[in-house]
């Protein structure tokens, strides 16, 4: 059997809403925001060290892979020409 108390019931919790104090005197709003922009501004200087970016189109990643292969086909014929001072040598 459960006892009778006098004592009033518990009040509940005040229900989180955007204007609720979360931390510093910050409402959750701020804090959301201030957040927010931390996260954006570390993508952006991530984008901006590594310089990446997302092709758009499909026509954008294939010239894009043609370029790397014309590189790559350059620098290995690039290997194959002499030095020069081979080149300059006068017979004789």
């Amino acid at each position: 059997l459960s006892q009778a108390t006098t004592e009033p019931p518990k009040k509940k919790p005040d229900p989180v809403t955007s204007e609720t104090v979360v931390i510093w005197g910050l409402r959750l709003w701020q804090v959301i925001g201030i957040f927010a922009i931390f996260v954006l501004a570390v993508i952006i200087t991530l984008c901006c060290i590594f310089k990446c970016r997302i092709p758009r189109t499909r026509k954008e990643i294939e010239a894009r892979y043609a370029q790397r292969q014309a590189a790559k086909t350059y620098a290995d014929k690039l290997e194959t020409v002499p030095a020069l001072n081979e080149l300059t040598e006068i017979p004789g």
